[in-house]
């Protein structure tokens, strides 16, 4: 799929913001299936999800958005098969998994539907009408741009990886490409399963290991609140800093408020199942080619811009 532009889009979303009467009188059915919130970050998918349908419902007076999350595979597609009874015109959907959901999907489309797919790929590209997600590569390559940065003349780190899945190995590969060639150590690499007890875990093995750490990189905010507990509790000071990812709102007002543990956070918002949900609202009530991938950027977040991502009323 091509890469769609931020600017191609701004003018679509102004439209769909404004919408005449009679486009917004338009009949359209979108369903949504996701995640039941198991963890933080599909806690934040599911009230972005939820929030957005409200708000696109009221400027279209003839859209109807039914939110449906499911606790497993299993349990999404025979949620995904129940909605396309319903005579829906599209679907939002961020799959459990790739190899489980793909079929289910394929025979949403079968029946002429739109599909949108958010954050993870299905096995087949071209079943998707249109994918949103953010930049795993870019996400560990931002982290490790700003420890070869912050650790200019030399440093020993840990790393704590996520999941044993391509989402991982390419955050990983990007952050390994990063600080390639600079004066920073890696100690050790463990998974803490997106987790923060996993994570918590983990970081009580490197501390009673390691007798000098200079920071830390986790690949997901929730295992960083394990790490900094863990760190705590051990009452080590030689840590100088942790980097996580995704944009939980505790670590954004930990970097807003200058907090020097985490001085910093990089972006893989949840929020991006709204953006798939304007895109695709934009698709039947703007008239406007939205078709192919729109991929975020992995921001740095820092002091000075951490408030424009930071949402109190999310779970996270």
């Amino acid at each position: 799929m091509r890469k769609l532009l931020i600017g191609a889009f701004s003018l679509a979303l102004a439209g769909l913001a404004a919408g005449s009467a009679g486009a917004a009188d338009k009949k359209v059915t979108i369903a949504v299936s996701i995640p039941a919130a198991d963890h933080g970050w599909t806690g934040g998918v599911v009230f972005h999800a939820e929030r957005a349908a409200k708000l696109l419902e009221a400027n279209h007076p003839g859209l109807k958005i039914i939110v449906k999350t499911s606790p497993d595979g299993a349990s999404q597609a025979n949620a995904l098969e129940d909605l396309s009874t319903q005579g829906i015109d599209a679907l939002v959907t961020l799959p459990h998994n790739s190899d489980e959901l793909t079929d289910p999907i394929r025979q949403v489309k079968a029946k002429g539907t739109f599909i949108t797919v958010v954050d993870r790929a299905l096995s087949d590209n071209t079943v998707a009408d249109l994918y949103v997600a953010g930049n795993n590569p870019e996400l560990g390559r931002v982290a490790g741009d700003y420890m070869k940065e912050k650790l200019a003349g030399g440093g020993d780190i840990v790393v704590i990886r996520g999941l044993p899945i391509v989402i991982d190995e390419e955050r990983q590969k990007g952050f390994d490409d990063a600080i390639a060639g600079s004066k920073i150590k890696v100690l050790d690499k463990q998974f803490g399963n997106w987790s923060r007890d996993d994570a918590f875990k983990v970081m009580q093995d490197y501390l009673s290991k390691y007798q000098k750490i200079d920071a830390v990189w986790c690949q997901d905010d929730d295992m960083a609140v394990g790490v900094l507990e863990a760190i705590k509790q051990a009452g080590r000071k030689d840590i100088k800093f942790v980097v996580g990812g995704a944009g939980m709102k505790e670590m954004i007002k930990r970097v807003a408020d200058g907090d020097a543990m985490i001085p910093v956070d990089v972006l893989y918002p949840p929020a991006m199942v709204a953006t798939a949900l304007e895109l695709t609202v934009a698709n039947f009530y703007d008239q406007v080619p939205v078709r192919g991938s729109y991929i975020l950027n992995a921001t740095l977040v820092t002091k000075d811009n951490a408030m424009e991502y930071y949402f109190p009323d999310s779970p996270f």
